[in-house]
Parts: structure tokens; sequence; C-alpha cells
């Protein structure tokens, strides 16, 4: 465990989500991964899973299908206010957000259009006719940023197959975007990148859940800081 005991008064997290596509079309899975833009003051340069800060318009969004009930339950413990409405919008925060960082819609499509949320990034899936679907997104971690942090998020960590992916918006990543190339890269050699550290740990994480099946019943591990110390948890 890492010693992270501060003085001064710690930055409140914000909540935010991120997904794992994995694709699983050769024997040995890949997962995608981004590399963050080199001015970014949080993490530059570093190899990410898509993912940010849960938005407004994500309590709006109109769903295909709704999210499991164990995962609904798993997003609300060991945290305050998680009403059935903010767990759907934490999940739809990491189906926005991976398609913002890399254009990558995930979700259904032949069901029409979903209703349009002017002047969000949602407004591009209801042209594209991409209902974002829920029940297929697992939920595999949980991590809180220490306090020493001067930017801090409480992010939750989904878990999908990249055949869920309905489209894919060219012109998203690029030398001027948050993630200037996006990479498939196998699980086993993922930890190979440059990683902020909570990616690695992840990386076990997910590894380990793959090789039991990623049943719902599993625990999930939580990271956090307690006591002055960063520890893993199961939720």
């Amino acid at each position: 465990m890492t010693d992270f005991s501060n003085t001064e008064a710690a930055v409140i997290p914000r909540d935010a989500a991120t997904l794992i596509l994995v694709d699983y079309s050769k024997k040995s899975p890949k997962i995608l991964m981004g590399k963050r833009h080199s001015s970014h003051t949080f993490m530059p340069d570093k190899y990410v899973f898509p993912g940010g800060r849960v938005d407004p318009s994500d309590r709006k969004m109109n769903v295909a299908s709704p999210l499991d009930q164990t995962v609904e339950d798993r997003l609300a413990a060991r945290a305050k206010r998680v009403s059935p409405m903010k767990a759907r919008a934490i999940a739809l925060a990491a189906i926005r957000e991976t398609f913002e960082e890399t254009g990558l819609m995930v979700g259904e499509t032949g069901l029409g259009a979903p209703p349009k949320l002017l002047d969000t990034p949602w407004e591009s899936f209801s042209e594209r006719e991409v209902w974002p679907s829920l029940d297929q997104l697992h939920f595999v971690a949980r991590a809180i940023t220490p306090k020493r942090h001067k930017k801090r998020f409480d992010t939750r960590f989904f878990l999908t197959d990249s055949s869920n992916i309905a489209h894919l918006e060219d012109g998203t990543v690029g030398p001027d975007s948050e993630l200037t190339e996006i990479v498939w890269v196998k699980l086993s050699e993922a930890k190979d990148l440059d990683l902020p550290s909570i990616t690695s740990m992840i990386i076990d994480e997910i590894t380990l859940r793959l090789d039991q099946g990623l049943k719902s019943y599993l625990p999930v591990p939580f990271f956090h800081e307690f006591r002055g110390k960063y520890v893993r948890e199961e939720l």
C-alpha cells in the first residue's frame, strides 16, 4: 500500500466513467486504449481507456436497454446518493465519452432515431440512429483519485464487447484532439504501454475477471484512500 497522507484540504472527486472495449475476434483478446495529448495537465502522454466526467445531458438520454440490476446495485454500493437515475447517467457517460474521444458509438441500430438532445454530443447518436444500450455493460472496477492530487475523479470502469460498436465517426482522433492516437492492443501486452498506475491495476483486474467469465456475481474491486493508504476493497 502507498502512503498518500496530506495535510491540505482534499479536492472533492467528480463522478466519472470509463469504457473498456474488448475485441474477442482473435484467440488473444485485445482492448482499446488511447494516448492522451501532451498538453494535458492530468496524465499527459499516458495510454488510458476512453472516459471522463459525467455530464448533465447523460441524465436525459434515452436508451435501448437498461442497466442490469446487479450492475445498478453495485454502482450504488459504498456511494452517496446514487439513485437508479444517477447510476444510469454514470453508465451513459462512459458511452458518450468514448464517442467524444474515439468516434466510436456503442449501442443498437434498427430502432429509428432516439429523441434528439440539441447541442450535446448525444445529438450525433440521434443523427446516426444509434440508441445507447446499457444491458451489455459490465461494471468491473471503481477508483477514486488519491487526495494529494489537484484533480480528482470517482471513476467507474465498465467493460463491453467491441461487437456492440454500432458506428464509427471518422476524424475524432488526431494530433489536436484529446487522444492523439488509439490502438487495439493484446490484453497480455497492454502493460508494456506507458500507463498510469491505476490503469495498470485495472488491467490486472479485468484479466482476472475475463478468466472467470465476467460473471455478474463477482465482486467489483474498489480502489480508494483509507487512513492515508491507497487500498483495494471489494463492492
